[in-house]
């Protein structure tokens, strides 16, 4: 199962396990356009789904959905997230731009984790990734939101390796620097051409989700430059 899988390091996710051979569920919230995106992919082994990061009954709905069409769940990338400029410097902060940021990058995750734990719990082998930032291991100036809500998707990750460990379920924390993608194509500081390719992201959440129980990544730290991280 991946989130967000409609751009960005989500399909690039997406068609990196496809290529491999996996068997997908992709939650996006524009069914039509997901479709016509991987028209030429063999329907038998991709299901696409709608989900919402803030609309919960998407989260169960697209659980239940893929649990029932493959009979298994073995692993969620929970990658669907949002930036919002909040700042200690605001003044009055953006608290509405703060509060959806805590649904998409945060609760959200806890839902869809909480959701297919069990599955992944049945299987032995579960894993799941969470796409945090390195802005969840440090921060970088004053923009404290996006970080606030990237530290707890590490947080995240964490409980759910200790919580899943002894039935096999294995959680990674994705920290990424600045990933060429259409989230980051305003930054100034760093040139899209000097940034993560989302194709090298993809290729290490297949290696991390191929790994053995026996070889846990807990934490997954890329660079695009000498950051104070890593």
């Amino acid at each position: 199962m991946i989130s967000g899988a409609s751009r960005g390091i989500g399909l690039a996710v997406a068609r990196n396990l496809y290529q491999a051979g996996f068997s997908l569920s992709l939650g996006v919230r524009d069914i039509e356009a997901m479709r016509k995106t991987v028209e030429d992919w063999d329907t038998s082994r991709v299901l696409i789904s709608k989900y919402d990061a803030v609309d919960k009954g998407t989260h169960k709905t697209w659980v239940d959905t893929t649990a029932e069409h493959y009979g298994r769940i073995d692993g969620l990338v929970n990658n669907a997230g949002i930036m919002q400029p909040v700042s200690v410097d605001d003044g009055e902060f953006n608290e509405k731009g703060l509060d959806l940021m805590w649904s998409v990058n945060v609760k959200a995750p806890l839902s869809m984790t909480c959701l297919a734990l069990p599955h992944l719990r049945k299987c032995g082998s579960g894993r799941v990734i969470n796409v945090a930032s390195l802005a969840g291991k440090a921060v970088f100036g004053n923009g404290v939101g996006y970080s606030m809500t990237k530290f707890a998707a590490v947080a995240l990750s964490h409980a759910t390796r200790h919580g899943g460990w002894a039935d096999g379920v294995r959680c990674t924390a994705l920290c990424p620097g600045y990933v060429a993608t259409d989230l980051t194509s305003s930054i100034e500081t760093v040139s899209l051409d000097d940034m993560i390719s989302a194709d090298d992201l993809a290729e290490l959440v297949n290696t991390v989700i191929s790994l053995s129980n026996t070889a846990s990544v807990a934490e997954l730290i890329v660079n695009c430059r000498p950051d104070i991280v890593g």
